[in-house]
């Protein structure tokens, strides 16, 4: 059976921060991260023998221009005792999203350009600052974050990325970006920070792919 619940209501609401993580993975670029603005209606029924599905509504904010949102509908399936299985999600968005293919392949020029591979460490940095250059670069660990959240969410984690520790680009024969990144996730419900290592590959005609992943012990990213 159905039940409605309170948009702000803590399942509803890590419910959809993994909504909105997964719809980032897959719509978002280095020019364009999208996050959770509001829950505007949830509701949550049980699927006998396979878990809890979620039915949201959500608005959802560019990173980089909180002026743009758009509609978002998702359902969120969570696979009951199974931890290896990602939860199901699906979602529609209503709207466009904003054209990024220019700032897109401007990145992908100067990326490419670079007499030497990019590295760079702290991102934001501890005032919560990030360089103009550096804003496409957080953008892909943003939304490359959002599959380790997919993979990695139960009805119990709410995760939020924090920051670039470190990421070095790693030199290629083919077309494709490749970065290598140790970031930071918060887990909001246990309130642990959690370092995480994501290997990424980006090319502006297809999209972002995490091609390897792995939580790192607690002390890896001092």
């Amino acid at each position: 059976s159905a039940m409605e619940l309170p948009p702000s209501h803590h399942r509803a609401n890590r419910a959809a921060a993994l909504a909105a993580g997964y719809v980032c993975y897959r719509r978002g670029s280095p020019g364009r991260g999208l996050r959770l603005r509001t829950v505007r209606r949830a509701g949550r029924r049980d699927i006998d023998g396979v878990g809890p599905k979620y039915h949201l509504e959500l608005v959802l904010e560019d990173i980089v221009d909180e002026d743009s949102t758009v509609n978002c509908t998702a359902e969120v399936l969570y696979h009951l005792g199974n931890k290896n299985i990602a939860p199901d999600v699906q979602f529609t968005i209503e709207g466009e999203l904003k054209n990024t293919d220019e700032a897109d392949n401007i990145f992908y020029s100067q990326i490419k350009s670079l007499e030497k591979e990019l590295v760079a460490e702290n991102i934001p940095d501890s005032h919560g600052h990030v360089s103009p250059e550096m804003e496409p670069i957080r953008l892909l660990a943003w939304v490359a974050s959002g599959y380790v959240m997919w993979q990695n969410s139960t009805e119990n984690t709410k995760f939020q990325f924090a920051q670039i520790k470190h990421v070095k680009q790693v030199k290629r024969s083919d077309e494709y970006l490749e970065f290598d990144y140790m970031i930071l996730l918060h887990e909001m419900v246990s309130q642990e920070i959690i370092p995480w290592q994501m290997t990424v590959l980006w090319h502006p005609q297809h999209g972002v792919q995490v091609t390897q992943d792995s939580r790192q012990p607690k002390h890896a990213s001092e």
